[in-house]
């Protein structure tokens, strides 16, 4: 969450965030969907994803339904442009124990010359990084770009004539309901293009408090953090990311919209971070919004934390309604409005002070929240 935009009160949802640390999947946590080898014990029995069966789909007097067609060639069109990635963890204390501290994830292709789209908590922390295609080829990771808040990252390996993925332009236009397939690295590395079919169960969820996800009852299992969520026109929708475990829950993951990753992965390619813009104000969410009420309530300032912000008149105790004309009810709809604004901008916030309803002029400050910028060393292939 922006270090700016501080919900004041606990949002109980039975499962705690975990964003990092694929080791501590289990019970009671939304969980990021990296894998740690030999990580599960003591967790919530899970199985490995098993390849799509056409028999399963079923044919009515011999003739197939259009899911058997489809799945099928979706997966085989979409399947070389997902890959592997794997890298050590902390060091152990001997050889042998160390040589099995590993975690690893999925990337989707991002460009044809190796750039790589994958989850920030699949990369963060690990060293010796390496990507193997859908071909079973090797490569050593060169470069990493990492964006924390959105939990995007880009990895760079050498390669030429990689097959790029087909991202969809907005995932907006899905519908609850549309069939999707998830393919991934589940549990062991050696399950590399597994893929599980499911369908959108809701859009524009509110999980983490930094951005919108897809919710999704596709199967998504440690390892598979980082994979595309394709629709049935081959188009990715979405980067697979955590998922809800905790018993009696089940089918129950959340993708990063391809909006969300095409606004970082676009910015860590041409600048190696986001530029994101804050309002410089510690804000609060109404009681409704935290709990997932319906809510058209406003935020409260709690603290004027720029020089901008003060000198733009607003004070603790403010009330804010709307940003350049569009109303916001919670930190996700800040987080989402912001995206279309850089540092230095100026935009108009629409506040009650002092019991009035007045405009603001803000001039947009710099959110350095959390972005990772580092250069694996040179090795080779």
């Amino acid at each position: 969450m922006n270090k700016n935009l501080v919900r004041k009160s606990t949002l109980l949802l039975g499962a705690a965030l975990v964003l990092g640390s694929a080791a501590d999947w289990g019970i009671g946590k939304v969980e990021a969907t990296a894998a740690v080898p030999g990580s599960v014990s003591g967790s919530i029995p899970v199985t490995a994803s098993a390849a799509v069966s056409v028999a399963a789909a079923g044919s009515v007097s011999g003739v197939k339904s259009t899911y058997e067609d489809q799945v099928p060639r979706i997966i085989q069109n979409a399947s070389p442009s997902v890959v592997g990635i794997i890298g050590k963890t902390a060091q152990g204390v001997s050889y042998q124990e160390d040589r099995y501290n590993l975690a690893h994830g999925t990337g989707v292709i991002w460009t044809a010359d190796g750039w790589i789209v994958t989850n920030a908590h699949v990369v963060d922390g690990l060293t010796e990084l390496t990507v193997v295609t859908s071909d079973g080829k090797s490569y050593r990771v060169r470069e990493v770009y990492s964006d924390t808040k959105s939990d995007i990252a880009l990895i760079k390996i050498n390669a030429k004539s990689l097959k790029p993925a087909k991202f969809a332009k907005t995932a907006q236009t899905s519908q609850v309901g549309e069939r999707v397939v998830a393919i991934g690295t589940p549990i062991s590395f050696s399950l590399r293009n597994s893929a599980t079919v499911g369908v959108v169960s809701g859009l524009n969820r509110s999980v983490d408090g930094s951005y919108r996800l897809i919710q999704t009852d596709t199967a998504i299992n440690p390892g598979n953090s980082g994979g595309p969520l394709v629709n049935m026109k081959g188009e990715v929708i979405g980067i697979n990311s955590m998922k809800f475990a905790a018993i009696g829950v089940e089918n129950m993951g959340f993708s990063i919209p391809v909006e969300t990753v095409r606004y970082v992965a676009e910015y860590l390619l041409e600048y190696g971070e986001v530029p994101r813009p804050t309002l410089g104000l510690e804000l609060e969410e109404s009681w409704s919004a935290i709990v997932g009420l319906p809510s058209d309530d406003p935020l409260m300032v709690t603290q004027v934390l720029s020089d901008a912000a003060w000198k733009a008149g607003i004070r603790e105790g403010d009330v804010l309604y709307a940003i350049d004309g569009k109303s916001v009810y919670s930190v996700v709809d800040i987080n989402e409005i912001l995206k279309s604004f850089l540092p230095g901008q100026k935009i108009n916030l629409l506040m009650q002070s002092d019991g009035d309803i007045v405009n603001r002029r803000l001039t947009l400050g710099w959110d350095a929240y959390d972005g990772i910028l580092a250069d694996e060393e040179e090795a080779d292939q």
